[in-house]
Formats: C-alpha cells, structure tokens, sequence
C-alpha cells in the first residue's frame, strides 16, 4: 500500500506522536494551520468517511471520546477547537486514508473555505 499515513501507523515514516493506542493514531500535522494541529488516523485503512461500514462503529466511538483527553493533553481545555474531516478531493482531501485536523490556540472563522 502507498498511504502515508500507513507508512506512519507501520513507523516506517517518522512522526511526533501525541498519543497512540490499539485503534488509532494521533500526530502533528507537519504543515500546522494553528498553533496547535493534530491529526487523528484510524490505525485501519479507511479511504474517507463515506467508506465507513457499520462494522467501523466502535473504531469511530473510540476515537471520538479520546478527543477530550487529547484536547486536555495540548492545553486546550475549556478553549475553543476545532475539528475538520475533509471527505473527497473537491473537499480538500490530500491524503485518503480517514482523518481529522484537531486545531485549536487561535480564533477561527466561519465559513472555513
């Protein structure tokens, strides 16, 4: 497979990990857009959000509870943050393998694009 973001999940790229468990995977993005940027991978190759089955729930559940943990381990607390999954190439999507930007450290502005 040529995925990135496998490559990372394998350690065959390097990354500065924030927290990694059995499900998932979560980094700083190389190219941040706030002063803080991560981003949260299934460990699973999952193409994009719309590619995600029934069987995927408790992969998504998971993944969506640790998000307070992670917010609290990058000081962002009772901040504001903002989290973005862009889905398809017309989205923005540069890397389809699922993930989502967890920004925060600044104010932000609607709409995003």
């Amino acid at each position: 497979m040529d995925c990135i973001f496998c490559k990372i999940v394998l350690k065959e790229i390097p990354s500065k990990i924030l927290y990694e468990d059995d499900k998932m995977l979560v980094f700083h993005d190389i190219s941040p857009q706030a002063p803080s940027h991560v981003l949260l991978i299934p460990k699973k190759h999952i193409p994009t959000l719309t590619d995600l089955t029934p069987d995927d729930t408790v992969l998504m559940g998971h993944m969506m509870v640790k998000i307070p943990e992670i917010v609290k381990e990058l000081g962002l607390t009772g901040k504001g943050v903002r989290l973005v999954s862009n889905c398809g190439a017309e989205a923005g999507q540069a890397v389809f393998h699922l993930h989502f930007h967890l920004m925060g450290g600044r104010a932000f502005t609607w709409p995003p694009g």
